[in-house]
């Protein structure tokens, strides 16, 4: 890795002396820009000396191997923790069912989670119902849907001629995603909707974790699969499939991991989640500050305790640099993010309310949800305006913003039920 400051190679010795006491006044301004009040101790207090010091200095984070949780790892490892007062004990877990479970019985403090994983949690959908709360965004794009090699030897190369093989009728495709209510299901589903394909009826989909995927691939038990990276990837470098469509082509800047953990805790502990916060923020800052940063990021993630990948595997995507297997590459601009001075980490509203509407739309929900309230039950948008504003990162002023996704449809959380409604193709 590299020093945070000078991009020179990182001198772990020097991680004991980075303790400091942080000032806070910066947060006021961020906060004031949501509309919101900034807590009398952040008006006063200097982080490490007065009453807004963690308290929690141990905290343990779970991640799953992907190279999103880049940002994750690089706090734990390189010092950003002990910066803000904490230690942070990173957790490689196998599933997210297994993150699900271990941020409900408290044996994660908090974890690197799909977004929509947190909103099902909340409402008791693929699993126990349980508080949480996003803390901020991870990242933003760098997942891909993978279709088979066999498929390609059928004629099939792109989304088009997928809804024509489907239409032809036979043995239903089989298609993988990582959980029910997770991100990678709704790209896939979304994906395939506006095919014209109907995952619910026209194909049959799984769950299978992250890392079983390629191998699971490489036996012939699915045709295609939607993961994180490096999967996507690892299936060109295997041979055994080819990138049908990177996420960031379904929807240009979308939200993806977050920072999750249960209400209880930021309840319990509020100067510590929000020490995690600014600790996780500002190593993403770091990884994004030059490409030496990038490439010493892969370079770590890659190995045996958290991606366990080849590091000629993650880092050309890390980078930007995207091939798809049938003799196409190009530099990509909407490649995985992590912090782009803050815009990638702001957990909007409407972020959230977009994996509720694609719940009702699969008929996860019977019945529509208040849209707005779940999302600010959910998303700790102040909290998290007290760590950018102490980084000196701007907050946006609305908790909602507009895309644009591969169909041509705008979303910008203004009218969430009639948007849920308006698809023609739904369970």
């Amino acid at each position: 890795m590299t020093d945070r400051d000078s991009n020179k190679p990182l001198d772990t010795s020097r991680r004991n002396f980075l303790k400091q006491s942080i000032a806070l006044a910066g947060a006021v301004s961020g906060i004031a820009a949501l509309g919101l009040s900034a807590p009398a101790s952040l008006r006063s207090a200097v982080w490490a000396a007065g009453s807004d010091a963690p308290e929690k200095a141990a905290l343990t984070v779970g991640f799953i191997p992907l190279t999103d949780c880049a940002s994750v790892v690089v706090a734990a490892t390189q010092g950003f923790g002990e910066k803000y007062g904490l230690t942070i004990n990173p957790s490689k877990e196998a599933s997210w069912a297994g993150v699900r479970d271990k941020l409900n019985t408290g044996e994660l403090d908090a974890a690197h989670v799909l977004y929509g994983m947190m909103y099902g949690a909340q409402l008791g959908l693929a699993g126990p119902q349980k508080d949480m709360a996003v803390l901020m965004g991870l990242n933003q794009n760098g997942q891909a849907i993978t279709l088979s090699k066999q498929l390609r030897d059928a004629g099939v190369t792109n989304g088009a001629q997928l809804a024509e093989h489907v239409k032809k009728g036979g043995t239903p495709l089989t298609f993988a995603q990582t959980f029910p209510t997770g991100t990678h299901a709704m790209w896939l589903y979304y994906w395939l909707g506006s095919l014209g394909i109907n995952p619910m009826s026209d194909v049959k989909t799984i769950v299978v974790p992250p890392p079983q995927m390629v191998a699971n691939m490489r036996v012939g038990n699915m045709d295609g699969f939607c993961v994180g990276e490096p999967w996507g990837a690892r299936a060109i470098f295997d041979k055994i499939g080819f990138t049908a469509t990177t996420t960031q082509q379904i929807w240009p800047d979308h939200p993806e991991k977050v920072l999750g953990t249960t209400r209880a805790f930021i309840e319990q502990y509020p100067n510590a989640a929000r020490a995690l916060i600014m600790a996780i923020l500002d190593a993403s800052r770091f990884i994004e500050a030059s490409e030496e940063n990038r490439k010493s990021t892969a370079k770590l993630i890659s190995g045996k305790a958290y991606v366990n990948a080849p590091v000629q595997v993650i880092e050309p995507r890390f980078l930007a640099q995207y091939e798809d297997g049938l003799g196409n590459s190009w530099k990509d601009e909407h490649a995985m993010a992590f912090c782009k001075d803050g815009s990638v980490n702001f957990p909007y509203h409407s972020d959230g309310m977009w994996f509720l509407t694609q719940f009702k739309r699969w008929g996860l929900l019977k019945d529509a949800p208040d849209y707005a309230a779940v999302a600010a039950q959910i998303n700790q948008t102040a909290l998290y305006a007290e760590a950018a504003g102490a980084l000196k990162l701007a907050v946006p002023s609305s908790p909602l913003r507009s895309s644009t996704l591969i169909d041509g449809v705008v979303w910008d959380g203004s009218n969430p039920a009639a948007y849920a409604d308006s698809f023609a193709i739904k369970a």
